[in-house]
């Protein structure tokens, strides 16, 4: 079986493709697009599809779109209700039904040669549940997914075996975690369906003081299922406007208390509701997905406060997740064995040469190293920042090691710095990347490995001071562990790194600005390179600094590129 599975119907629209059950390819149409999570989440934009994404994948295996077996659509317009039946105020709500039944000749449209009859719906949260279930490597687990919406609910539990799920409970709409948090990120002046993130590292400024309260409107059921009451978020705060400043002072006041109080009791509930499930199927392992699932503090709790000995999220949990699912969950019921995700590195790639060619063509002076470590080791241990591209672009919102803004963990006032170069909110932090096997020396209370960024651990009191950049207030980081045997290049950059400064550890963040969607392609590169204070670009093995860059000054000097040999200055 060939399988394209399409996200289009909410936000993060995008495409992924199975073949045999294999997971070939998968990307966000932002990546493409560079318009941030592709397009808002209202019923205006559902009939816009992932066509940039959706064409790539197919280029990728050489694939036309006739020779497609099935394309899996992750929203089934024919489980939708009326708008009214839940809860649901936005009178275009049929618009975005309408949409999607017609999504199959709107396929068709975008990719001339399809068979609009191999289109079929999968439902929302089956979509979600085989992204984690599917994609992870158990082929037997518990699947816990927690979103926004779906057709009618915004919660799915049950158990997977093989390609197979058995569904043990669902929560109706308009009952919904991920909305009760959209609504306060928007109350607290930022984006909804996009800046929730920014809420969570909030919370850490603050006290629950309204915890005890929360406890009465949202808490789980016997049922397998939750009541989550939208309050009135005025008798705790006041509604920030979007274009007010935020400063310390509010961090750790009004706002972040009320930030705080939330996320605490979203943790209790999605802590209730793995036990829940877990006592229905006594499974070893726990796959989530789901936009709350991207929720790495509640996901830690999870793994601390229940009985699952595993728990695995899928690294693109949000919607752009459920193309990948879609697929996925289509191979399994025509016969195809699934196999797990080889990685999150599922994106685009370019060769070596094609990059030269890229540098060449842009007239940038550059080198081939024959340590680029070594040389990339030395700018970060002189506390230069480093922008990192290198390989397959990954499919998700995080950055891990292949489109990442690299930095000295060692220096406090380099969380300042970063913010400033991404132009960024000073309340949030940024991320480690540390060694595989070093990593529990530094530190605890998640799991390890934590390949994908969706765990927060505590650092270890001996460290904090050692690698202040990456600690955020509450002593906690988001990390990632480096596998140099799954990401060489990266690997030998740690090590020589470690050798020159004793830290097996890196800052890691995503390759990207503020507002624009992460570096996919060579030219994004460039574009961030030439208008962001940064020291250094990798693209892979060629090295480009910024004083040479800007010293060259004229663009023969930068042409002759061709008649250099490696590690040449071009």
């Amino acid at each position: 079986m060939r399988v394209l599975g399409v996200n289009a119907v909410f936000h993060d629209p995008s495409a992924a493709l199975v073949i045999d059950g294999q997971v070939v390819a998968a990307a966000e149409e932002e990546r493409f697009s560079r318009r941030k999570h592709g397009k808002r989440p209202v019923p205006f934009s559902a009939w816009e599809l992932p066509e940039l994404s959706m064409r790539w994948c197919l280029k990728h295996a050489n694939l036309r779109p006739e020779d497609l077996d099935a394309v899996a659509y992750s929203f089934d317009p024919g489980l939708a209700r009326k708008p009214e039946e839940v809860g649901l105020a936005d009178p275009w709500e049929q618009l975005r039904i309408t949409y999607a039944e017609r999504a199959p000749k709107f396929l068709a449209t975008a990719l001339p040669g399809l068979d609009p009859g191999i289109v079929r719906f999968v439902p929302h949260h089956v979509a979600h549940a085989a992204s984690a279930a599917l994609a992870s490597p158990f082929r037997s687990s518990s699947v816990l997914v927690l979103d926004g919406r779906g057709e009618h609910a915004s919660h799915l539990s049950g158990h997977y075996t093989g390609g197979s799920l058995e569904t043990l409970a669902g929560q109706d709409l308009p009952h919904s975690l991920g909305l009760l948090y959209e609504s306060l990120t928007q109350h607290l002046g930022f984006l909804h369906s996009s800046d929730e993130y920014k809420v969570m590292a909030l919370a850490s400024y603050g006290e629950p003081r309204h915890l005890p309260e929360l406890r009465d409107l949202i808490h789980a059921t016997d049922d397998g299922g939750f009541v989550a009451h939208v309050p009135d978020w005025s008798r705790w705060a006041p509604p920030r406007g979007r274009d007010a400043d935020l400063e310390e002072t509010s961090w750790r006041g009004t706002w972040a208390d009320l930030a705080a109080s939330v996320q605490a009791r979203l943790e209790e509930v999605m802590v209730d509701l793995a036990r829940w499930l877990h006592a229905r199927t006594g499974d070893k392992v726990l796959t989530m997905a789901g936009g709350t699932a991207l929720n790495c503090v509640a996901n830690s709790r999870i793994w601390r406060e229940t009985p699952f000995e595993e728990v695995w999220v899928q690294p693109a949990a949000g919607d752009a997740g459920t193309a990948l699912g879609a697929a996925l969950q289509a191979a399994a019921d025509h016969g195809d064995e699934p196999h797990p995700m080889p990685s999150a590195a599922l994106g685009r790639a370019w060769t070596d040469e094609e990059l030269a060619a890229w540098l060449r063509g842009a007239a940038v002076p550059f080198t081939t190293p024959a340590d680029l470590a070594g040389e990339v080791a030395d700018v970060l241990a002189g506390n230069g920042v480093v922008a990192w591209f290198d390989g397959r672009s990954e499919f998700g919102p995080r950055a891990l090691g292949h489109r990442s803004l690299l930095a000295h963990p060692g220096f406090a006032e380099n969380l300042e710095r970063l913010n400033d170069v991404k132009g960024r909110e000073q309340f949030r932090p940024v991320a480690p990347m540390v060694l595989q096997d070093r990593a529990a020396e530094i530190f605890d209370g998640g799991p390890l490995p934590s390949p994908y960024m969706l765990f927060v651990h505590n650092v270890r009191p001996e460290w904090r001071e050692r690698i202040p950049t990456v600690v955020h207030v509450d002593g906690t980081a988001r990390i990632q562990t480096v596998d140099p045997a799954r990401q060489p290049r990266l690997g030998r950059t740690l090590e020589a790194f470690e050798a020159r400064t004793g830290l097996p550890v890196l800052v890691n963040t995503s390759l990207n600005t503020a507002g624009r969607p992460m570096v996919d392609d060579p030219r994004d590169a460039l574009e961030l390179f030439g208008s962001a204070p940064v020291d250094a670009l990798v693209l892979g093995p060629h090295l480009v600094r910024r004083g040479q860059m800007f010293a060259s000054g004229s663009r023969e000097g930068a042409s002759a590129a061709a008649a250099q040999p490696a590690g040449a200055v071009l």
